[in-house]
């Protein structure tokens, strides 16, 4: 498999069902045939810091899983097309279980958020990952996660 940026026209375009308000993925920064890397830039014009929290915002810990979620679907599309198939067959990837979740960090407005998941296995069509997401190289999250590849 081939490491390369991808940005958010092509995740958009080709690997994100998501839309506004709920991409939580702005680019892959490099995959492998076994994991990925990408990043969400926590910006303070996101909605859901008027109320969480008004006087000191703090991304929340949901909108985290819900980025390395994201980053995982696109690995497993990638994984799936490494191996001949058809991405197109892929209609949605949907979140099935979430084991260990672990929030050390908090992630405010302004930070970049390094998402990183690794592939662990697959069977039929569930999907396993381990993933973490840091600012700074300070561990923010960690969770190991499953998702249900429609196919």
């Amino acid at each position: 498999m081939k490491t390369r940026v991808i940005n958010i026209d092509e995740l958009r375009e080709v690997y994100l069902p998501h839309r506004y308000p709920f991409i939580f993925l702005d680019k892959i920064l490099s995959f492998t045939e076994d994991s990925a890397i990408g990043v969400k830039n926590v910006t303070i014009n996101e909605q859901f810091f008027q109320g969480h929290f008004p006087k000191y915002p703090i991304l929340p810990g949901v909108v985290i899983l819900e980025s390395l979620a994201q980053l995982s679907g696109v690995l497993g599309k990638l994984i799936f097309a490494d191996r001949g198939k058809d991405i197109a067959l892929i209609k949605d990837s949907f979140f099935t279980s979430l084991d260990n979740s672990k929030f050390k960090a908090q992630v405010r407005p302004g930070d970049v958020l390094t998402l990183e998941t690794k592939y662990i296995k697959d069977k039929m069509n569930l999907w396993y990952f381990d993933c973490k997401a840091s600012v700074d190289g300070k561990l923010a999250c960690s969770t190991s996660m499953s998702l249900y590849m429609s196919i």
